[in-house]
């Protein structure tokens, strides 16, 4: 029996039923009821997508729903694998959300509004990778964006910085579909057909440069809601101001999908395609990773910082898929399958550990009601299993074992390094610089991890709140616990993702890469006869990270048992004031790489009244800005600005005036009309 139909049948009954339950029930219950439901939305999505991941199929057409084509579902290992992902994101958040919605009353993410919204939204997460044609697909995509964007604009009424997030995500995702439309539209024109197996078989019918036109198109659709540069403006300003639970699913799972059309549309439905295709897009993804990591050191915001960490691990997987399609353009299929596996594994591994870390700092802001790094501290004894989970997170994030983000840039790194014998000279520039780059933003990822670990949770207390907080409550603490359990299967055995891993890149025509199935995952070290399991990697770091802390502690007992103590040149116990903060402890790397930040400063002083010599205050003010930003998006802005006071001048009030423009573009239509016939 198939699962596959009847799991995305009771996930949509439920997103129904959670909305309606968000429109009718009274505060408390609705609560608890919508984050039941989403939770049971995540679980059937697991269940699809899982069927999909062990070789089960499906395809449906439901004609009633839109009009004129119908809508057309299918299901294969590859959208079993975004399904499981999101629905699995979609379960834990659920349950975390009914001890965070509890806590801020009727209003904000509490209020019917967004509770009505959410379980639509986690649908959407569940379905997107569904869709077979592109009516079915857009509408779905669009569905998405428009949830998501209701669900940032949660908090408008609070803050003005949400109501500008907001506005940058409408514009830079309406953008987005715009291009996506376009390429779509060109795509189906030329296979004479807008199914997914139309476009899959009539590819080969559409003229290089439109080929070309096509994934230029899409790609840059994709890539911003992927978060990649250049079009990842909305991502640092969207993901912090949204709910916390919203943000976890917005960056472990709605990103993904942008990742899911990239591979779905050029390796599936075009068939791949040249190499500069691919050389542009590992260009896009190490510009992504390096500018993404390194704005995220330079943040005090922790929101944020996690924001553009998410950017920087999207960069990777990108890296990851340009990789795949440059192998795959140069005949190495294997190693086009290894670093696809590779990317598709981050994306997971990344999936989980970001969704815990977003839920981490939503419990710090619900406990404290801070987001700014240099405030925070001395949350370690207040908070410890946020902290143990933010701190397993943050292993991942880090790319060390044994955290679960290492084995998936081990293997990415592996397949780049191999594929250097893949000849051009294109090539043998691109791959190199690719390893250095994620190397660089590995580095760069673990001192940022240090320093929201070190900053937030275990420096001493800077603000009363901070001084003051709790622990979460138990349904928070519920939906950690099942991203950290999902974090540390995913680190202990990642061998258990190697046969879905090979149905999935077979979906896109690659040969399976057999290295991955059967469990058979492990880190081979150089010069020594055995091999090391990830699950003995962790035992014996586990047990070396014991002794290396417990030691320490039963020596310091004894000594406080004798009661010696330590020579501090009479300064007494530290205070705050001598510990570091984000912004003192990112200033070495900022030093670095200040050339590329470009920070800017600003010294005001203020002079006392009637006297030029004596001041009254001093004002430092430093800031590292998005350089991409600063040079791509405010020029542009500054130019529309100055159109649309130009363009004022056009209306005087004048009816006559009116007239004639009507008039003038009438004659110019009809001009226009003469010359095409």
């Amino acid at each position: 029996m198939n699962l596959i139909p009847a799991a995305l049948t009771t996930a949509t009954a439920l997103g129904g039923a959670g909305t309606l339950a968000a429109l009718v029930l009274p505060y408390r219950a609705r609560i608890v009821a919508v984050g039941v439901l989403t939770c049971g939305i995540g679980v059937s999505g697991t269940a699809a997508g899982v069927a999909a991941l062990g070789g089960a199929r499906w395809a449906a057409v439901l004609p009633g729903l839109l009009p004129l084509t119908g809508t057309r579902l299918a299901v294969d290992a590859l959208a079993g694998l975004f399904m499981a992902v999101a629905g699995t994101v979609v379960a834990a958040v659920g349950v975390y959300g009914i001890g965070y919605a509890s806590g801020h009353g009727p209003h904000g993410i509490g209020s019917r509004s967004a509770q009505a919204v959410l379980p639509l939204f986690a649908l959407t997460l569940v379905l997107v990778p569904v869709a077979a044609s592109v009516s079915t697909f857009l509408a779905l995509w669009e569905l998405m964006a428009l949830a998501s964007l209701t669900l940032v604009l949660t908090e408008h009424a609070e803050r003005r910085t949400v109501r500008q997030a907001g506005l940058w995500y409408a514009v830079l995702t309406h953008l987005g579909l715009v291009l996506l439309l376009a390429g779509f539209a060109l795509f189906a024109a030329g296979a004479h057909g807008e199914t997914f197996t139309a476009l899959r078989t009539g590819a080969h019918l559409l003229s290089p440069t439109a080929r070309g036109l096509v994934f230029v198109l899409v790609t840059a659709a994709f890539a911003s809601k992927a978060g990649a540069v250049p079009l990842h403006a909305w991502l640092p300003r969207a993901h912090p101001e949204a709910p916390s639970p919203v943000s976890a699913l917005m960056s472990a799972a709605m990103v993904n999908l942008g990742v899911y059309g990239l591979v779905r549309t050029g390796l599936d439905l075009l068939g791949g395609g040249p190499a500069w295709w691919w050389l542009g897009l590992l260009a896009l993804g190490g510009l992504s990773a390096v500018h993404g990591i390194l704005q995220a050191a330079m943040a005090s915001d922790l929101k944020r910082l996690l924001a553009y960490s998410t950017s920087e691990n999207m960069g990777l997987v990108l890296v990851g898929v340009g990789a795949c399609g440059l192998f795959a353009a140069g005949g190495e299929r294997p190693l086009a399958a290894l670093a696809l596996a590779a990317a598709l594994l981050h994306l997971v591994n990344h999936a989980a550990f970001k969704a815990l870390l977003f839920c981490a700092a939503g419990s710090v802001l619900r406990a404290t009601g801070l987001r700014d790094l240099d405030r925070l501290g001395g949350l370690r004894p207040r908070m410890p299993v946020t902290t143990a989970c933010f701190a397993l997170a943050a292993l991942g994030a880090m790319a060390l074992p044994p955290g679960n983000g290492f084995i998936g840039e081990w293997l990415l790194l592996q397949s780049l390094i191999h594929g250097m014998r893949v000849p051009g000279v294109a090539v043998a520039v691109v791959l190199p610089l690719s390893v250095a780059l994620i190397a660089l933003s590995a580095g760069i990822a673990a001192a940022v991890f240090v320093k929201a670990l070190g900053v937030g949770f275990f420096a001493r207390p800077r603000d009363a709140r901070a001084a003051a907080a709790r622990e979460a409550p138990p349904p928070m603490l519920a939906g950690m616990a099942l991203l950290a359990a999902a974090t540390v299967a995913l680190a202990v055995l990642p061998g258990l993702l190697g046969e879905g891993l090979d149905r999935v890149v077979g979906a896109v025509g690659l040969p399976g890469a057999g290295a991955l199935t059967g469990g058979g995952l492990r880190v081979r070290l150089t010069g020594v006869s055995a091999s090391l399991s990830p699950l003995w990697l962790v035992a014996a770091l586990t047990a070396a990270l014991a002794l290396a802390t417990g030691l320490p502690r039963l020596l310091g007992r004894r000594r406080r048992r004798t009661g010696a103590r330590l020579w501090d040149c009479g300064g007494g116990a530290p205070t705050p004031r001598m510990a570091y903060t984000a912004t003192s402890f990112a200033e070495p790397l900022q030093r670095v790489f200040d050339e590329v930040l470009a920070p800017e400063q600003d010294v005001a002083v203020t002079p006392v009244r009637g006297s030029a010599y004596l001041v009254e205050r001093v004002r430092f003010r430093r800031r590292v800005p998005d350089r991409i930003e600063h040079h791509l998006y405010e020029p542009v802005l500054r130019a529309l600005e100055g159109t649309g006071r130009a363009a004022r001048r056009l209306a005087g009030g004048s009816v006559h005036v009116y007239l004639g423009y009507g008039f003038a573009g009438l004659v110019v239509l009809l001009s226009a009309l003469v010359v095409g016939w």
